[in-house]
């Protein structure tokens, strides 16, 4: 009578311990998307904090993180895209001086400055730019994840 209800319980922590690691993966897929917007999260501490524990499957962090920031990347391309009217009004969620600066290092560098979209301060209005100068999605697509997966294997590498 005691081992079905061992076994019970056994089913009910593996269970729960898959919920667990669900939700750590949305989490860090949530984080990386967040990051990859204006707003101020750090995604690169997130996971480098997850694959420090050893809890989890490091391919698996490495590919959630980056397809989150890569996709966070994406939106702010097609805001950029769509909403070049959109600019000067005091909702939009990039400030002028951060456009202006994005900007400047688009003119000099052209789309190889998506390279960088994981800088922190001027990534994101990069991927903004990117959106506003009307890069092609596919080679968009290409130099974002470039940029922002090699940025996480780095991680990955010193940890």
């Amino acid at each position: 009578e005691i081992m079905p209800s061992l076994v019970g319980s056994e089913m009910c922590i593996r269970d729960r311990l898959k919920e667990v690691f669900e939700v750590i993966y949305l989490s860090l897929f949530a984080i990386s998307f967040l990051a990859a917007t204006i707003l101020p999260f750090s995604s690169e501490l997130t996971l480098a904090g997850l694959i420090a524990t050893s809890n989890y499957d490091n391919l698996l962090l490495l590919i959630v993180a980056s397809f989150g920031n890569i996709l966070g990347s994406v939106v702010n391309w097609v805001l950029g895209f769509y909403s070049i009217n959109l600019t000067t009004k005091k909702w939009f969620p990039f400030k002028g001086r951060q456009i202006e600066s994005s900007s400047k290092w688009f003119d000099k560098f052209g789309k190889w400055s998506l390279l960088f979209a994981w800088v922190p301060i001027i990534g994101d209005p990069l991927t903004l730019a990117a959106g506003l100068f009307r890069v092609k999605f596919l080679e968009f697509l290409i130099l974002v994840s470039i940029g922002k997966v090699s940025r996480y294997l780095l991680i990955y590498y010193f940890i």
